[in-house]
């Protein structure tokens, strides 16, 4: 998370676009972090959530973001998990696998426990999702 969102040049490429940035060639001892999905192309967005909710003081659950893209495929990720408390802000790096200019829609989830009270309301005062690559929300 230290390199996100990329810079206005954008985020340095390995392999055969690496001369593109001759300024981060000259570092001696670099380190190279590489972030890939478990199916081919292999390739994932690094994404940044940030989610406020609202309602009840806290409540135990699970909060999930769904990406779905434009060919009906659907990956879900969870955010936050446990104790969730409506004076926290939860924000979390992803790394979807889901190119963000093939997304078709998000959906938030939100999955209370069995033991939270039936009538205790907790939900998504603000959510804002920004990608990377060229600090798009």
């Amino acid at each position: 998370g230290d390199c996100f969102p990329c810079p206005q040049e954008g985020c340095p490429m390995m392999g055969h676009y690496a001369d593109r940035f001759p300024e981060k060639l000259k570092r001696v001892n670099q380190k190279h972090f590489l972030n890939t999905a478990a199916d081919p192309p292999f390739a994932t967005w690094r994404q940044q959530v940030f989610i406020k909710l609202s309602g009840v003081k806290k409540m135990r659950g699970d909060i999930i973001l769904v990406f779905h893209d434009m060919e009906g495929n659907r990956k879900e990720y969870e955010v936050a998990s446990g104790v969730l408390s409506q004076d926290e802000v939860y924000t979390k790096y992803l790394d979807v696998e889901i190119n963000p200019k093939n997304t078709k829609k998000i959906e938030f989830l939100w999955n209370k426990t069995t033991s939270t009270l039936l009538w205790a309301r907790l939900g998504a005062e603000t959510v804002s999702i920004t990608y990377g690559g060229d600090g798009h929300r």
